[in-house]
């Protein structure tokens, strides 16, 4: 199996297909679906911003449409859900928020893990039986700095921290595909949960309210180092059109997985075990109120 590509000119022909992408307005999202777009998907860009929404849809072409969605709320989860009718070839989880200040989302979960891993989790769970072929999750190389704090998930009692809280969302999102792909073989069903992380992208992504310093930074560097956003897209590009195994980890292959072309990538050895990813599951589920969506 060749583990490398694809580049934004050898996609498979996607005419006549639905793409779903959370957080498409900007970034890794946004270069996501235009890579979708030019393969001829019909893409769905899921955004909190309706009016960012439709501008990114004008710079993408093709047929895209815009709906709304906070992943933030499990209420606008539940009703972006609810409203959906048709197939949906590809979902790709990729919205998300980084090193945020500590706060909560609209259902008092921290930030970050309320956000990054609850809110897809529900989504996916509810729109599973529309799902056709892929669930695309994007985690990061920060998964390794992270660990599940089963008896602390909102960091209240051992302390905040921006990179403790952005490292748990992270190994979430790779038990939630590792468990989501045992569910769905054990289902029969023909649907892969697939992971990704893009490297070093310069995005927007944890930088709102942030010190303007920092943010001066992060955007200085970007300028240099990082990858445009539809190089960092092509790691959730491979993930959803390659015929790869389910639960599959893609990420850049060049020096510490920022730069380079999609390829397989190792992850943390706590990323890798059933019985927390399980574990993962069950409060996640007792949490949204959603269960596995092929149930």
């Amino acid at each position: 199996m060749d583990r490398h590509g694809p580049s934004a000119a050898d996609m498979p022909d996607l005419h006549g297909r639905t793409v779903v992408v959370t957080g498409a307005n900007s970034g890794v999202g946004l270069g996501t679906a235009t890579l979708f777009a030019r393969a001829g998907a019909h893409v769905v860009l899921a955004v909190r911003d309706a009016r960012r929404g439709e501008e990114a849809a004008r710079e993408i072409g093709g047929s895209p449409e815009v709906r709304r969605l906070d992943l933030a709320d499990l209420a606008s989860v539940r009703a972006f859900a609810a409203a959906w009718d048709g197939e949906i070839a590809v979902l790709v989880n990729n919205a998300g928020v980084a090193m945020v200040p500590e706060s909560r989302t609209a259902d008092g979960f921290e930030t970050q893990f309320g956000t990054n891993h609850l809110g897809p989790f529900a989504l996916t769970n509810l729109l599973l039986p529309h799902v056709t072929g892929r669930v695309v999750t994007l985690s990061s190389g920060a998964h390794r700095a992270g660990t599940i704090h089963f008896d602390d998930l909102d960091l209240r009692a051992g302390g905040y921290g921006l990179v403790k809280a952005y490292g748990q969302s992270k190994l979430a999102n790779l038990l939630f595909t590792l468990e989501l792909q045992r569910r769905l073989e054990e289902t029969g069903s023909a649907v892969r949960a697939l992971a990704a992380h893009p490297g070093y992208a310069a995005t927007n992504l944890g930088t709102k309210g942030r010190n303007r310093f920092l943010v001066a930074g992060v955007h200085l560097a970007g300028r240099f180092f990082a990858q445009t956003r539809e190089q960092a897209a092509l790691p959730t590009v491979f993930a959803a059109t390659r015929d790869l195994p389910g639960a599959s980890y893609v990420g850049p292959d060049g020096r510490f997985e920022l730069h380079g072309k999609p390829a397989l990538v190792g992850r943390s050895a706590e990323a890798s075990d059933p019985a927390v990813a399980r574990r993962l599951w069950d409060v996640s589920e007792g949490l949204t109120g959603v269960t596995y969506g092929l149930g």
